[in-house]
């Protein structure tokens, strides 16, 4: 029995030495704790994003205008599980993308779709780690075209009144 103990000991010593190394990729700054290690140079954008804003007087909501990433400097976005597309920091990239209205139950509007490119310098996201949203206008109602808005916040920059 001695001899087991003995055994089971040192497999404990083992198993508790193994876990104590630290790899430098492991270690998670502030700010990017749902970031993966190659993703600490990146920002989050959401892929897709629909405004829509609560009207108070009406008791209802209003759907606003969707956008939706369509390509990365001519190519295809590459959208995370949840949702968003890591962009690197500090670098210039061309997105193309995509709005349509929507009708009352939240159905798109076909013929309001129409695409645009938004461009990100160098200067845009100068900090990793942070999650963005890029709106397809600065409000919700009493709007018309595509002009994407980039925001930290998932509500529309401006309340119409």
């Amino acid at each position: 029995m001695k001899p087991a103990f003995t055994l089971l000991l040192a497999c404990l010593f083992m198993l508790a030495g193994c876990q104590s190394l630290s790899d430098q990729k492991s270690i998670i700054e502030p700010g990017n704790e749902n970031l993966p290690g190659k993703d600490r140079n990146t920002v989050l954008l959401s892929a897709q994003h629909c405004l829509s804003e609560y009207l108070r007087d009406q008791r209802r909501i209003h759907f606003g205008p969707c956008l939706k990433i369509i390509s990365v400097d001519d190519h295809p976005p590459q959208v995370r599980e949840d949702g968003f597309i890591a962009l690197p920091v500090a670098t210039p990239v061309t997105l193309g993308t995509s709005c349509v209205y929507r009708h009352s139950d939240g159905s798109p509007i076909p013929a309001t779709m129409e695409t645009t490119d938004f461009r990100v310098t160098s200067q845009t996201f100068t900090e990793p780690g942070k999650r963005w949203y890029l709106h397809a206008h600065k409000q919700a109602r009493q709007v018309i075209g595509c002009e994407p808005t980039l925001s930290r916040s998932t509500g529309p920059t401006y309340k119409t009144n």
